[in-house]
């Protein structure tokens, strides 16, 4: 098994000191001073902010938070940093998100806080300069990863989401029992995956570019998905949101065009159902990733079933297939896929 692979069967393990971490006393004290700082009722914003597979955590996170109606929002790091940090002069609660606590961007903001700001550190690791100088840091408990993020993607977008569970009130038995089946889904996805694989490989066949397609937390999936691709198979791929596909892109779609959509049941799954039918009336192909029990008819759609009800934890668990398929797609290419060659896990340089 190579080391890619291996990380991604090590995301159950993931899951469980997840949950056992924050079920246990330090880490529902963490989530309660972030609670706490909220109660005093002096902070005017929430922001998310992060780089790579942390960005895209944050737009879950923050679309999540503001289902539940605590009103938040998402900036990239980079553009942050250079050209959104007066968002900053009102009271906030910034939310940085950085796998290893030593990303460059979150460094370079970390050392122009203002005193309106109080920060919230997402970080897997417990001794990095974000777990240090950030006023309250939640831990993602991941391990050691030293490919592509998968399991540590999987654990800062559950603890994002803790988050946002405590302070609405619902970090409760019903979720925690969630995550438990969460993690025993994870580990039967990740049995007998060949019986699947191989036929989409040989569906989607050689890839030139891809785009993976999604809406709402999902969208979070499909970027990381695309981000997976380019570094994992060094395949050029974009993760758009379904929306933003609709107005121009679709003009791409014809004999050639390859897709993964991921749909999950919720607000926005008539519409994705519908691109998929259609890219399918224009010529191109779908790997449609749903949890929606569905009886398509139709060659250029084939259907991967998700077994998860719910439209955020779906958005976590999709991410399995995508990582499957691309460590098949490499196997059968005689690439290794995930490591890096021209830049490294952490990026320490703008």
């Amino acid at each position: 098994m190579n080391k890619f692979l291996k990380e991604i069967f090590e995301q159950p393990a993931a899951i469980e000191k997840v949950l056992a971490y924050y079920t246990g006393t330090d880490g529902r004290q963490s989530l309660e001073k972030v609670k706490s700082v909220l109660g005093k009722g002096e902070i005017a914003q929430i922001i998310f902010t992060g780089m790579g597979s942390s960005y895209f955590v944050s737009h879950a996170a923050a679309t999540l938070f503001n289902a539940l109606k605590i009103n938040s929002h998402v900036v990239n790091a980079s553009e942050l940093l250079h050209y959104n940090l007066s968002l900053l002069e009102r009271k906030t609660l910034l939310v940085c998100t950085s796998q290893s606590g030593e990303s460059f961007e979150i460094l370079e903001i970390l050392k122009q806080l203002p005193a309106t700001v109080c920060c919230v550190g997402i970080t897997n690791e417990e001794e990095s300069t974000l777990a240090r100088k950030a006023d309250i840091a939640l831990f993602c408990k991941s391990g050691k990863e030293e490919m592509t993020s998968t399991k540590t993607y999987v654990s800062t977008t559950l603890v994002a989401f803790i988050l946002g569970w405590y302070l609405a009130g619902k970090w409760d038995d019903t979720k925690i029992e969630r995550l438990e089946l969460l993690a025993q889904k994870f580990k039967t996805a990740l049995t007998d995956y060949e019986q699947w694989v191989n036929p989409v490989l040989d569906f989607l066949g050689d890839l030139n570019t891809l785009q993976i397609i999604a809406r709402g937390p999902a969208f979070s999936t499909a970027s990381q998905g695309a981000l997976m691709f380019k570094e994992a198979v060094k395949i050029p791929a974009t993760g758009i949101l379904g929306g933003e596909f609709r107005h121009g892109p679709m003009e791409m779609v014809g004999e050639g065009f390859k897709a993964m959509l991921i749909a999950g049941r919720g607000k926005t799954l008539d519409q994705s159902l519908k691109m998929a039918e259609d890219i399918a009336r224009f010529g191109g192909k779908v790997l449609l990733i749903t949890n929606a029990e569905i009886k398509f008819s139709i060659p250029q759609v084939q259907i991967c079933y998700v077994d998860e009800p719910d439209e955020y934890l779906f958005s976590v668990q999709g991410i399995i297939p995508v990582q499957l398929f691309i460590d098949a797609y490499a196997k059968r290419r005689g690439l290794e896929a995930g490591s890096f060659s021209r830049g490294a896990k952490v990026t320490a340089i703008e």
